[in-house]
């Protein structure tokens, strides 16, 4: 079995998919080695075991897939849904999620367990909005942690480390509407110059690159609409951009027919936050991807640090992704700070990609740059706990939960074998 990009085969000798939370538990308290798996969407190992793999997508709880608290607005959640099946009836029950992911292809506890984000300054990443998880641990016990309790900042980018999750609470918001508008023509000395006033544009902003071409390629600006009043992006005129003449995909010379829609027509958040609709297979499907996050005061000089390697890391692009998001106090978050992201799409070539990933990281570690713990990325294993401060907390947080090192598969088991 191999993951959503072909570029991983994973190590398990089999793949068990429970449909009740007493089949799962004794699979885990049975099973030496086990690990939880999503939608696939990891391009590194984080979610591999040499042991069994457990998938969700057919768990019944007894509970609905979702469940929404009508005073508190707070939606309990199946840890298996993807964001794409979510959102829809979250938005029936007239609530919405503050972000979501460019896909919304992807796993609720997947997505959180690896530090997954949306965008847009005040926006803290997908894990941000948890408040609760329900998770079953290594002796096939139930285990509920919610925001309060002294281990919940270890328990929610997590990795896979503590237990199989089951279920997820999320805050949630009224619903909004948003529209996209898409602008090109940005210089790279108007965007480093003015680069927060950019990014603060509109709610959610990406900017799409190759690196060595003379201009940015696209501003990608969402912008909440309210009260039915479609606020147009404050993206500053005098910056020298003009607004797209037509759909733009952030691939070039790729048709816009995947994307959500854009334009300056208003439409439900769960329709135009994400790049990608559903229904399409996102992006294009044959890549690879790496991203780094680094503090929002580092973003100019890391921005001229890619910038000089253009010619190194953009022939081997599909694109290139800058945007930001609000920090959060998850002890593995790689937000743990307001944070400027740096994505990098990939040709699938890895022995190219392998070859300049240490270049740019070497430009982008010491501006304090966190990579994406489900991308691929050259940092040696033993590096990555200094950039943490409460590594060591969680650490012991997974030692006391999985005394066994039933969780400990694939990167996870390195990075805790300290």
């Amino acid at each position: 079995m191999k993951n959503w990009a072909a570029n991983l085969t994973y190590s398990s000798v089999r793949v068990e998919r429970p449909r009740t939370v007493a089949e799962l538990a004794g699979i885990v308290a049975g099973e030496p080695r086990v690990r939880a798996l999503g939608s696939r969407h990891s391009f590194s190992d984080v979610a591999d075991t040499t042991g069994v793999h457990v998938q969700l997508d057919r768990l019944d709880d007894g509970r609905p897939p979702l469940e929404v608290d009508p005073v508190t607005g707070v939606a309990s959640v199946r840890a298996g849904l993807r964001y794409g099946e979510l959102a829809p009836a979250l938005h029936a029950e007239g609530r919405a999620l503050a972000a979501m992911a460019s896909l919304p292809h992807i796993s609720v506890a997947g997505a959180v367990a690896t530090g997954t984000h949306g965008s847009g300054d005040g926006t803290r990443s997908l894990a941000g909005d948890v408040v609760g998880v329900e998770l079953v641990t290594t002796g096939g016990e139930t285990l509920t942690l919610r925001r309060g309790d002294a281990d919940f900042p270890g328990a929610v980018v997590a990795l896979g480390a503590l237990g199989v999750v089951t279920r997820v609470e999320l805050a949630t918001a009224p619903a909004f509407d948003v529209r996209q508008d898409v602008f090109t023509g940005l210089s790279w000395d108007a965007l480093v110059e003015n680069l927060d006033a950019v990014m603060g544009s509109a709610y959610s902003v990406s900017v799409f690159t190759s690196w060595y071409e003379p201009d940015v390629r696209l501003v990608w600006c969402k912008s909440r609409v309210e009260d039915g009043v479609g606020a147009a992006p404050t993206l500053p005129a005098e910056l020298g951009a003009s607004p797209a003449t037509r759909a733009m995909h952030p691939l070039p010379d790729v048709a816009a027919v995947a994307c959500t829609e854009q334009g300056g027509v208003p439409g439900p958040w769960f329709e135009r936050l994400p790049h990608f609709r559903l229904d399409f297979t996102p992006s294009l499907g044959e890549e690879l991807q790496s991203e780094y996050l680094l503090p929002r005061a580092a973003g100019p000089d890391a921005v001229r640090a890619v910038r000089a390697l253009g010619d190194r890391v953009g022939p081997l692009l599909l694109t290139s992704e800058i945007r930001t998001v609000a920090g959060d106090d998850q002890w593995l978050s790689t937000a743990g700070e307001d944070s400027l992201a740096l994505h990098f799409t990939w040709r699938q070539d890895w022995p190219a990609v392998r070859a300049v990933l240490p270049e740019l990281e070497a430009a982008l570690l010491p501006l304090g740059a966190r990579p994406h713990w489900g991308k691929l990325f050259t940092v040696p294993v033993t590096d990555l706990p200094a950039l943490y401060p409460r590594f060591g907390d969680f650490a012991a947080l997974a030692a006391r939960l999985d005394p066994k090192g039933a969780f400990r598969g694939g990167y996870v088991g390195q990075l805790l074998a300290g």
